[in-house]
Protein backbone atom coordinates (compact mmCIF):
# COMPACT_ATOMS: atom_id res chain seq x y z
CA UNK A 1 0.00 0.00 0.00
CA UNK A 2 1.29 3.57 -1.07
CA UNK A 3 1.87 6.14 1.94
CA UNK A 4 1.77 9.43 0.95
CA UNK A 5 3.97 11.90 2.55
CA UNK A 6 2.39 14.30 4.88
CA UNK A 7 2.71 17.45 2.83
CA UNK A 8 1.19 15.12 0.00
CA UNK A 9 -2.06 13.76 2.23
CA UNK A 10 -2.82 17.29 3.30
CA UNK A 11 -2.90 18.22 -0.51
CA UNK A 12 -5.34 15.31 -1.10
CA UNK A 13 -7.42 15.53 1.65
CA UNK A 14 -8.37 19.46 1.10
CA UNK A 15 -8.85 19.21 -2.64
CA UNK A 16 -10.95 15.90 -2.20
CA UNK A 17 -13.11 18.08 0.49
CA UNK A 18 -13.73 21.76 -1.42
CA UNK A 19 -13.89 22.89 1.87
CA UNK A 20 -11.70 26.04 0.78
CA UNK A 21 -11.61 28.24 -1.80
CA UNK A 22 -8.35 27.66 -3.85
CA UNK A 23 -6.66 30.92 -2.61
CA UNK A 24 -7.04 29.78 0.75
CA UNK A 25 -5.83 26.18 0.14
CA UNK A 26 -2.59 27.50 -1.81
CA UNK A 27 -1.93 30.14 1.33
CA UNK A 28 -3.07 26.93 4.44
CA UNK A 29 0.08 24.92 2.08
CA UNK A 30 2.50 27.06 1.45
CA UNK A 31 2.11 27.70 5.15
CA UNK A 32 2.41 24.46 6.08
CA UNK A 33 5.65 24.10 4.16
CA UNK A 34 7.19 26.72 5.29
CA UNK A 35 6.95 25.96 9.00
CA UNK A 36 7.91 22.29 7.98
CA UNK A 37 11.12 23.42 6.18
CA UNK A 38 12.22 25.88 9.16
CA UNK A 39 11.96 22.70 11.84
CA UNK A 40 14.53 21.27 9.52
CA UNK A 41 18.40 21.36 10.05
CA UNK A 42 20.11 23.37 7.21
CA UNK A 43 21.98 20.91 4.99
CA UNK A 44 25.50 21.96 5.62
CA UNK A 45 27.89 22.24 2.53
CA UNK A 46 30.71 19.81 1.56
CA UNK A 47 33.71 20.88 0.30
CA UNK A 48 35.12 17.35 0.32
CA UNK A 49 32.64 16.70 -2.44
CA UNK A 50 35.91 18.75 -4.51
CA UNK A 51 38.47 16.58 -3.17
CA UNK A 52 41.26 17.75 -0.64
CA UNK A 53 42.58 21.09 -0.30
CA UNK A 54 45.56 21.54 -2.81
CA UNK A 55 48.69 22.05 -1.00
CA UNK A 56 50.88 24.72 -1.91
CA UNK A 57 54.71 26.09 -0.79
CA UNK A 58 55.88 26.93 2.64
CA UNK A 59 57.88 29.68 0.90
CA UNK A 60 60.73 30.92 2.55
CA UNK A 61 59.22 32.10 5.36
CA UNK A 62 57.98 30.27 7.62
CA UNK A 63 59.05 30.10 11.34
CA UNK A 64 58.45 26.68 13.77
CA UNK A 65 57.32 27.23 17.27
CA UNK A 66 54.98 29.81 16.38
CA UNK A 67 52.91 30.77 19.83
CA UNK A 68 49.48 29.49 20.49
CA UNK A 69 47.16 32.24 19.90
CA UNK A 70 43.97 33.26 17.68
CA UNK A 71 44.71 36.89 17.62
CA UNK A 72 47.88 38.14 15.69
CA UNK A 73 47.08 41.41 16.35
CA UNK A 74 49.35 43.13 18.82
CA UNK A 75 50.78 46.60 19.51
CA UNK A 76 52.44 48.17 16.67
CA UNK A 77 50.53 45.66 13.63
CA UNK A 78 48.41 48.19 11.23
CA UNK A 79 46.45 47.34 8.58
CA UNK A 80 42.83 46.32 7.70
CA UNK A 81 41.83 43.89 10.44
CA UNK A 82 39.77 40.90 8.87
CA UNK A 83 38.27 37.82 10.56
CA UNK A 84 39.20 34.40 9.24
CA UNK A 85 36.83 31.33 10.07
CA UNK A 86 36.12 28.14 8.93
CA UNK A 87 36.52 24.02 9.31
CA UNK A 88 38.56 21.70 9.09
CA UNK A 89 36.91 18.51 7.64
CA UNK A 90 37.77 15.18 6.13
CA UNK A 91 37.25 14.19 2.30
CA UNK A 92 34.07 12.55 3.71
CA UNK A 93 32.86 15.65 4.95
CA UNK A 94 32.96 14.93 8.38
CA UNK A 95 34.65 17.07 11.12
CA UNK A 96 38.11 17.06 12.55
CA UNK A 97 38.35 17.69 15.85
CA UNK A 98 41.37 19.08 17.44
CA UNK A 99 43.56 19.70 14.29
CA UNK A 100 46.52 22.03 14.22
CA UNK A 101 46.62 24.98 12.46
CA UNK A 102 49.82 27.33 11.90
CA UNK A 103 49.35 30.68 10.25
CA UNK A 104 51.88 33.20 9.08
CA UNK A 105 51.78 36.21 6.82
CA UNK A 106 53.36 39.59 5.77
CA UNK A 107 52.40 42.60 7.07
CA UNK A 108 50.53 45.14 5.52
CA UNK A 109 53.43 46.53 3.75
CA UNK A 110 53.84 43.08 2.62
CA UNK A 111 56.88 42.72 4.92
CA UNK A 112 57.74 39.47 6.98
CA UNK A 113 58.79 39.19 10.58
CA UNK A 114 61.51 36.66 10.22
CA UNK A 115 63.60 37.74 13.60
CA UNK A 116 60.23 37.18 16.16
CA UNK A 117 56.75 36.07 15.63
CA UNK A 118 54.88 39.16 14.77
CA UNK A 119 51.94 38.18 12.32
CA UNK A 120 52.31 34.42 13.14
CA UNK A 121 50.34 31.93 15.57
CA UNK A 122 48.97 28.54 15.87
CA UNK A 123 45.57 27.22 17.09
CA UNK A 124 43.85 23.79 17.57
CA UNK A 125 40.20 23.35 16.23
CA UNK A 126 37.32 23.06 18.15
CA UNK A 127 35.44 19.79 18.76
CA UNK A 128 33.26 20.81 15.69
CA UNK A 129 36.35 21.42 13.67
CA UNK A 130 35.94 25.10 13.51
CA UNK A 131 38.68 27.69 13.77
CA UNK A 132 38.70 31.25 13.71
CA UNK A 133 41.75 33.74 13.50
CA UNK A 134 42.01 37.65 13.62
CA UNK A 135 44.80 39.20 12.04
CA UNK A 136 44.93 42.09 9.30
CA UNK A 137 44.79 41.64 5.56
CA UNK A 138 48.64 41.25 3.92
CA UNK A 139 50.31 43.70 1.91
CA UNK A 140 51.18 42.65 -2.07
CA UNK A 141 55.01 42.60 -2.82
CA UNK A 142 56.51 42.18 -6.03
CA UNK A 143 56.01 38.96 -7.43
CA UNK A 144 53.23 38.04 -5.20
CA UNK A 145 49.37 38.89 -4.51
CA UNK A 146 47.97 38.82 -1.23
CA UNK A 147 47.92 35.72 0.85
CA UNK A 148 48.26 33.77 3.84
CA UNK A 149 50.25 31.10 4.72
CA UNK A 150 49.38 27.98 6.73
CA UNK A 151 49.86 24.37 7.53
CA UNK A 152 47.12 21.88 8.83
CA UNK A 153 47.64 18.75 10.45
CA UNK A 154 45.21 16.28 11.72
CA UNK A 155 46.58 14.76 15.48
CA UNK A 156 48.39 11.83 13.78
CA UNK A 157 47.95 12.80 9.97
CA UNK A 158 49.80 14.09 7.29
CA UNK A 159 50.97 18.14 7.15
CA UNK A 160 48.77 20.08 4.37
CA UNK A 161 50.79 23.13 3.57
CA UNK A 162 48.65 25.55 1.30
CA UNK A 163 48.07 29.50 1.23
CA UNK A 164 44.42 31.69 0.69
CA UNK A 165 43.87 34.01 -1.64
CA UNK A 166 42.13 37.09 -1.66
CA UNK A 167 38.97 37.48 -4.48
CA UNK A 168 38.82 40.43 -7.01
CA UNK A 169 43.06 40.90 -6.94
CA UNK A 170 44.36 42.15 -9.76
CA UNK A 171 47.84 40.14 -9.14
CA UNK A 172 45.84 37.20 -8.46
CA UNK A 173 46.06 36.65 -12.62
CA UNK A 174 49.70 37.36 -12.51
CA UNK A 175 51.39 35.07 -9.09
CA UNK A 176 52.57 32.04 -10.49
CA UNK A 177 51.22 30.23 -7.69
CA UNK A 178 47.36 31.71 -7.53
CA UNK A 179 44.81 28.55 -7.31
CA UNK A 180 41.24 29.46 -7.78
CA UNK A 181 40.27 26.58 -5.73
CA UNK A 182 41.78 28.45 -2.33
CA UNK A 183 40.04 31.36 -2.71
CA UNK A 184 38.72 32.68 0.39
CA UNK A 185 34.98 34.28 0.32
CA UNK A 186 34.93 37.84 1.52
CA UNK A 187 32.66 40.33 2.89
CA UNK A 188 32.89 43.46 5.00
CA UNK A 189 31.09 43.44 8.39
CA UNK A 190 30.45 46.55 10.70
CA UNK A 191 33.92 47.81 9.35
CA UNK A 192 35.57 44.36 9.99
CA UNK A 193 36.41 42.10 6.57
CA UNK A 194 35.52 38.96 7.56
CA UNK A 195 36.82 35.87 5.05
CA UNK A 196 36.05 32.17 5.24
CA UNK A 197 37.28 28.78 4.12
CA UNK A 198 36.98 25.24 4.57
CA UNK A 199 40.05 23.20 4.62
CA UNK A 200 39.74 19.32 3.45
CA UNK A 201 42.10 16.81 4.32
CA UNK A 202 42.79 13.65 2.62
CA UNK A 203 43.16 11.04 5.80
CA UNK A 204 43.27 7.74 5.77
Amino acid sequence: MRTDHPSEARRNFLRKSGAVPSTLLLLALATADRVRADTLPPTPACPGDHGPTPRQTAGPFFLPRSPERASLIEQGIHGTKIVLTGRVLSTRCTAVPGALLDFWQADDTGEYDVDGFRLRGRQFADSAGRYRLETVVPGAYPGRTRHFHVTVRASGGPLLTTQLYFPGEARNARDFLFNRRLLMTVDERGGIKAAHFDFVLALA
